[in-house]
């Protein structure tokens, strides 16, 4: 006999969320394993003693770890995905019929926590790792890659030129025709909005446009000398993200970007250290500080660093040099 199913509401249910999400389910074998019990007095300092609570610290940084694992960049979209899912709302400690926090609540409290806080978890997560046996110490591999800045080429504006530099430019500098797009509002400081540069660094920065101008025409001809333009840190920058570099690299579009550098333990693949630069700088500036910092990182967990390795981007003279200084076996 053929069967029919109807929906009715009961107005009284007997219901266990324990009972409902399988035990091999990713996020109940996570919740088992992470304890961030240690979140809370690390972020007590960022609360009073009175007026509303606020969301659950260890919460909002679960929710942070769903959005990642989940690849989701929206916090409205975050609530809605958790509220539908069992295995999720078990992970966070809410009930089926237990109001998730506003999305508002969680930008707001995503905005409370500084820097510090940041770096001081790290080093938490990190000696966890350390702990459970995940890491070797002994060699570590660095790289870096561009992060693309939340700001449009299409806004950024020339710098004003100082006295010494304004003739040059008025005659040797090509004005781009291109109507920009006006930011809302200018975010730089006065430093960031004026050239520094010496005449000598823009004449070899003029003649660099030049060469690659004419390279660019006898690629694809004369059509491309009429939209070409020149961009670059040392004559532009960006009014809503001030910090953002224009580059690129080989078969990338030329945008304002960040620089992640990162190093990374050969035992398991534990990040060992993460920073943020401008994107105006080749890697081998940074070597050394990403190098001392992991080293840092290390010692605090009793661990001595032996061996680096990096690509060629990193490698100099001065760097082989002081990496020997360091007692450091590098494979660049």
């Amino acid at each position: 006999m053929q069967g029919k199913k109807t929906q009715q509401e009961q107005l009284f249910v007997s219901f266990q969320l324990s009972e409902r999400v399988p035990k091999d389910s990713f996020y109940r074998r996570l919740k088992e394993k992470l304890n961030l019990e240690f979140l809370r007095p690390l972020t007590q300092k960022y609360y009073g003693t009175e007026g509303q609570k606020s969301i659950d610290p260890v919460v909002f940084f679960k929710l942070i770890l769903v959005a990642y694992i989940e690849n989701i960049t929206s916090d409205r979209r975050l609530m809605e995905h958790c509220s539908m899912r069992m295995d999720i709302l078990y992970f966070l400690d809410y009930g089926i019929d237990e109001e998730l926090p506003w999305h508002s609540t969680v930008s707001r409290t995503r905005q409370l926590y500084d820097s510090e806080l940041s770096e001081e978890l790290f080093s938490k997560v990190f000696s966890l790792c350390v702990e459970s046996g995940m890491v070797s110490g002994h060699t570590q591999a660095i790289d870096s890659a561009y992060i693309k800045a939340n700001a449009s080429m299409d806004s950024i504006e020339k710098k004003v030129p100082t006295q010494e530099v304004k003739e040059f430019l008025e005659q040797s500098s090509k004005e781009n025709n291109k109507p920009v797009r006006k930011a809302k509002g200018n975010k730089a400081s006065e430093e960031q909005k004026t050239i520094t540069s010496s005449e000598k660094d823009l004449r070899e920065l003029d003649t660099r446009n030049k060469r690659f101008e004419e390279k660019k025409v006898e690629q694809f001809g004369s059509k491309v000398e009429n939209t070409f333009q020149s961009y670059s840190n040392q004559t532009h920058y960006s009014p809503t993200d001030p910090d953002a570099r224009i580059s690129t690299k080989p078969g990338k579009l030329r945008q304002l970007n960040y620089l992640c550098s990162m190093a990374v333990d050969t035992g398991q693949g534990v990040i060992s250290h993460i920073q943020a630069d401008y994107a105006d700088k080749k890697d081998s500036r940074y070597t050394l500080d990403i190098t001392k910092k992991t080293q840092a990182e290390l010692k605090k967990n009793n661990y001595t660093m032996e061996n680096l390795l990096a690509d060629t981007g990193y490698s100099s003279g001065s760097n082989y040099h002081e990496l020997e200084q360091l007692n450091l076996t590098a494979y660049i």
